[in-house]
């Protein structure tokens, strides 16, 4: 068995070798990547590279998912999130999301243009991501609003509407800054933050949740308890 997982640790750390060398091609050269870039860059062949990975979407998918988990270890809230408001805490999870993605544009554009064939469904690699980091916030989402005994129906999607028009508004945001637009980081923080939120405020009125987007979240979370308490 010991031996079984150190071969399975030497192949994830070689495909982990192989991402990383993507990575670097696509922020050298732009979102059009060959593998034969990517293998020359890992300092191997290609033939080596497919011995690791099925095919070319198979490496791409990976690269969704280290994007995907970068993106989640750098916004992974705490509960202490509720010492907040929600625009501020939104605000706080929007701009470490921009900011991975301002570190590697390229990768990030690249999967925006990509597409996958896996599964028959011809899914984009940036759906991918948004699916990975919003199952972990439906999670979180879910979980504060049982902790005061309210409805969490239609909350999954909710959440996977404002990652989804986060994903859209970031893709916007790198193409119109490529074509010069001086729309900088933080004012696309400022002009997104209200526009995601209201996605998510809209729902919580429909299951007859009030939250004040710029009072503390434990504040709205206990005026929610003890108005059901006192029904």
């Amino acid at each position: 068995m010991t031996e079984s997982r150190s071969a399975e640790d030497g192949q994830t750390s070689v495909r982990d070798e192989f991402v990383d060398a993507a990575y670097r091609v696509i922020d050298a050269q732009g979102p059009d990547p060959s593998m034969d870039d990517i293998a020359r860059e890992a300092n191997t062949s290609k033939p080596r590279l497919y011995r690791y990975f099925a095919d070319k979407d198979d490496l791409y998918r990976a690269v969704a998912q280290r994007m995907a988990d970068d993106i989640f270890r750098r916004i992974r809230p705490d509960f202490n999130f509720v010492l907040s408001s929600p625009e501020t805490t939104l605000g706080e999870t929007i701009r470490a999301f921009t900011d991975v993605v301002a570190e590697h544009p390229g990768v990030f554009r690249f999967l925006a243009r990509s597409r996958s064939q896996y599964g028959g469904e011809g899914t984009g690699f940036p759906l991918d991501i948004g699916r990975d980091v919003a199952r972990k916030m439906v999670s979180i989402a879910e979980a504060v609003l049982k902790s005061v005994e309210v409805e969490t129906s239609g909350m999954e999607l909710a959440v996977y509407a404002a990652v989804g028009a986060m994903l859209a508004s970031t893709d916007y945001w790198l193409e119109s800054t490529a074509a010069g637009d001086p729309l900088d980081k933080d004012n696309f923080v400022v002009v997104v933050t209200p526009l995601i939120w209201g996605i998510i405020d809209s729902h919580l009125r429909r299951l007859g949740v009030v939250i004040d987007a710029e009072q503390p979240i434990f504040v709205s979370l206990a005026n929610i308890r003890e108005a059901g308490s006192g029904s």
